[in-house]
């Protein structure tokens, strides 16, 4: 007995090194692959591949939590929001910079930091850094992990967002050293690339919210969000340039280009657009380069940092009580333009959202003709006093959304009226309200053909149903014509009303018809997406029929059961719980069952995703497929497995070919990519 219990002790020992070095194994790989991915961009692992050994250390992990360390990928997402955030003091304070706006300026500035040195030297150079539109943040490691995430505050104090930073792929747990300092204090700025800013207005856009005004305070507010699955599913990226190692002054780095190159090693990503200047020339050239160059980077740059590079010149310099004397942030002038009010409209949205609109003298911004401006909200309103025939200062907040900056009332005409807005819905002439803790004035009449309007047209959106010809024009002469009421009577239609359309002939109902009808067999996630209910995304909707694989589920699930599943936040529960329990919104569910709309989840497949034919291969489509939609197509290779993806690449394992393909033919052979017929891979397949 005593034989048996010291052998299975042994065993337990041997094979609990076994896992931790498993664990160690999987989380080093895990590591190279996000830094070659999101730092580099170039990445050495197929997604496919990268979830599956994200899973297998997930899973490990869970087994035996005492392996799980700060810095493994799993950690990057927190399990639970943050219910507040503290207050903590920086271990080095945050200072602002000076601005300069001219080349004058500039040359005062360099004039002052000489005067405060004894002796100027003969030679000295400049780090100049474009300036990143977003939102500073102070980051602490400790022996290599990240420990400590932190706002910037008021440069001394700042708020702790620790679990909010780890979201952040392009900064490292770990840093990428053998011999780590004891502690090393990072500064950087977190920004919203502006694609995924722009997605992310289109979101909210679609919701009824109000949109951000530009990529700086958006970064801002996702950083502060409590929950920190939100801020991970809106992808902010981040720039290191400045770095501390603490009780080793600049160890390895005796400049500041020195020290945007130890950062790169460390792991960071750090901005490729530098240049080490030696003369203010060479500044106000790089300067120049810019102010037209950033118009074509994918983030927002509102300037340049121009830094001494000697950090023996930025000791003795040392700092006044704002500024380093030895950096000045030279910027580029915001593009606005003077117009003329011409009228103020609102415009009502899908889910009921009132927003203000001006209506313009049409004029150039940032390369486009602009002739309407956002106002925002009614507090937005009445904090401008805008009235018709004001002159008005419009940009297009970053560079993206035009709005009202200020009104030039010295410029008003003597007959203008304050504007009020309505009280009825311009749509229905239903009585407009504004709800508690909102700021967003709101029609609640579900029956608006504004409303109505919106929902057939998200409805019948790509990323839901995908109905093809039913745009905004057909939704309206829908309903102008009283054939819809909801998205249920859809299903209803006949190729006789719809061709009795205006421009409607029997060959566009008929298309129309078939379309309307092939939508009925479009998954639950993309059904419970195009329900429009508010906070609830096309990738959130997935997340929550992974969940509960029918409706019945959905709608007798509790708030605490939404609420836990893995990606769904506080707020997009509460909106899921209260809109299933809405006696309209359950009896449209009905409608739209009797319809022929399946309600739930296709059943998967129990196996290992390894055992799929196409598992860990990649596909690229190119031309028209003979009896498949590209989407049809891409569903099954997905099901079987692969991936596909949009361009030809030397990873590309298979090009699906169609008739008429273009350049990606030329390319795949030029590579050697396998071509495969529609005929092949429905054989396959089946």
């Amino acid at each position: 007995m005593g034989n048996l219990t010291c052998s299975t002790f042994n065993a337990s020992i041997i094979m609990t090194k076994q896992i931790k070095q498993k664990v160690i194994q999987l989380r080093e790989q895990l590591q190279k692959a996000g830094y070659a991915y999101y730092v580099l961009d170039s990445p050495i692992m197929e997604d496919g591949v990268y979830d599956q050994l994200y899973r297998q250390l997930q899973d490990l992990e869970e087994e035996y939590p005492e392996l799980v360390t700060p810095d493994s990928p799993t950690q990057r997402v927190g399990d639970k929001p943050a219910s507040q955030f503290s207050s903590v003091k920086h271990n080095i304070p945050l200072y602002s910079l000076e601005n300069a706006f001219n080349s004058e300026e500039l040359a005062k500035w360099e004039t002052r930091w000489q005067k405060q040195l004894e002796e100027i030297p003969e030679k000295f150079a400049y780090v100049c850094e474009l300036k990143i539109d977003g939102s500073a943040i102070a980051l602490t490691y400790e022996n290599g992990i990240l420990v400590r995430g932190t706002t910037r505050g008021d440069g001394i104090s700042g708020e702790e967002i620790t679990q909010n930073i780890k979201t952040i792929r392009t900064i490292p747990l770990k840093l990428k050293l053998d011999n780590p300092p004891v502690r090393v204090e990072v500064r950087g700025e977190a920004f919203l690339p502006l694609d995924v800013f722009e997605k992310i207005n289109q979101e909210r856009n679609k919701l009824g919210e109000a949109l951000f005004a530009n990529p700086r305070n958006a970064a801002a507010g996702t950083l502060r969000q409590l929950d920190s699955k939100i801020v991970a599913q809106r992808k902010l990226n981040f720039f290191a340039y400045t770095l501390h190692i603490v009780g080793e002054e600049n160890q390895g780095a005796k400049s500041q280009w020195n020290s945007l190159e130890l950062l790169q090693e460390m792991g960071f990503l750090v901005n490729p657009n530098r240049k080490l200047c030696n003369s203010l020339a060479e500044v106000e050239a790089y300067f120049q380069k810019w102010d037209t160059g950033r118009k074509t980077l994918p983030y927002m740059t509102d300037g340049v940092v121009v830094k001494l590079n000697d950090y023996q010149l930025q000791q003795q310099l040392d700092f006044t009580n704002k500024f380093p004397r030895w950096a000045i942030a030279l910027k580029y002038p915001a593009e606005e333009s003077p117009t003329v009010v011409k009228g103020i409209i609102v415009n009502v949205g899908r889910t009921g959202a009132v927003t203000p609109m001006a209506i313009m003298q049409p004029v150039q911004l940032a390369g486009t003709t602009v002739q309407r401006a956002t106002l925002h909200n009614s507090d937005r309103v009445a904090e401008l006093d805008i009235r018709v025939g004001d002159t008005v200062i419009i940009r297009k907040a970053g560079e993206i959304i035009p709005e009202v900056v200020r009104v030039l009332s010295d410029l008003r005409p003597c007959d203008t009226i304050p504007y009020q807005m309505p009280t009825e819905c311009p749509e229905c002439s239903s009585t407009l309200v504004r709800p508690d803790k909102e700021a967003v004035t709101r029609c609640v009449n579900i029956s608006c053909p504004a409303i109505l309007r919106g929902s057939i047209i998200h409805w019948a959106s790509r990323n839901a149903l995908d109905i093809r010809g039913l745009g905004e024009r057909i939704a309206t002469l829908l309903i102008e014509n009283n054939l819809v009421n909801s998205v249920a009577d859809l299903y209803s239609l006949t190729v006789e009303q719809i061709a009795s359309l205006e421009r409607m002939g029997t060959r566009s109902a008929e298309k129309l018809i078939k379309a309307i009808a092939e939508s009925k067999n479009q998954s639950f996630d993309r059904i419970l997406y195009g329900l429009g209910i508010r906070y609830v995304g096309s990738t959130n909707a997935k997340i929550l029929t992974k969940s509960f694989s029918t409706i019945e589920a959905l709608t007798q699930a509790s708030f605490e059961s939404i609420e836990t599943v893995y990606g769904i936040g506080e707020e997009i529960a509460q909106s899921v719980f209260e809109w299933v329990r809405v006696e309209n919104n359950k009896a449209l569910i009905k409608a739209l069952q009797v319809a022929g709309l399946k309600f739930e989840a296709e059943k998967t497949n129990s196996q290992d995703n390894s055992d799929l034919i196409f598992a860990g291969k990649s596909f690229v489509i190119t031309g028209a497929l003979p009896t498949l939609k590209r989407d049809e197509a891409k569903k099954l290779i997905e099901r079987a497995g692969g991936k596909v993806t949009g361009s030809i690449s030397k990873k590309t394992n298979y090009l699906l070919l169609g008739e008429n393909a273009g350049s990606k033919l030329a390319k795949a052979k030029k590579l050697g990519v396998k071509q495969m017929s529609e005929s092949e891979l429905l054989e396959m397949v089946k």
